[in-house]
């Protein structure tokens, strides 16, 4: 059974950082690209960043130079480290992977950019 689990994600004040977790499981982690999308109410979701199995990153321009994907094999996590945080930034934040399965998707998780 696939499972990606998001963690992380909360309150922080506009110029600040945080740190999105995705655990996964149920598939060769290793040998397969991880993406992180987000979504506004009412809006589509966007891709936000995708790592390749071999650590390739890829970022929205809205993000890039602010946020880095990364990945440890040993723990079947990818990572998101946003900073320069902006308001519109504010999104649910989703772990997400394509397999010959068809494309899997975590829960999510709250990112709230305020003051």
């Amino acid at each position: 059974q696939v499972q990606l689990v998001e963690s992380g994600g909360g309150l922080v004040q506009p110029g600040g950082s945080l740190s999105l977790s995705c655990v996964s499981s149920g598939f060769i982690f290793e040998s397969t690209g991880m993406n992180w999308y987000r979504q506004v109410p009412g809006k589509r979701r966007e891709l936000v960043a995708s790592i390749t199995s071999a650590g390739v990153t890829n970022y929205s321009d809205s993000v890039k130079g602010r946020f880095t994907a990364s990945r440890d094999n040993a723990r079947n996590t990818i990572y998101l480290q946003m900073n320069s945080l902006k308001p519109e930034d504010t999104a649910v934040y989703y772990c997400h992977t394509i397999l010959r399965r068809g494309p899997y998707w975590g829960q999510g998780t709250q990112v709230t950019v305020s003051s």
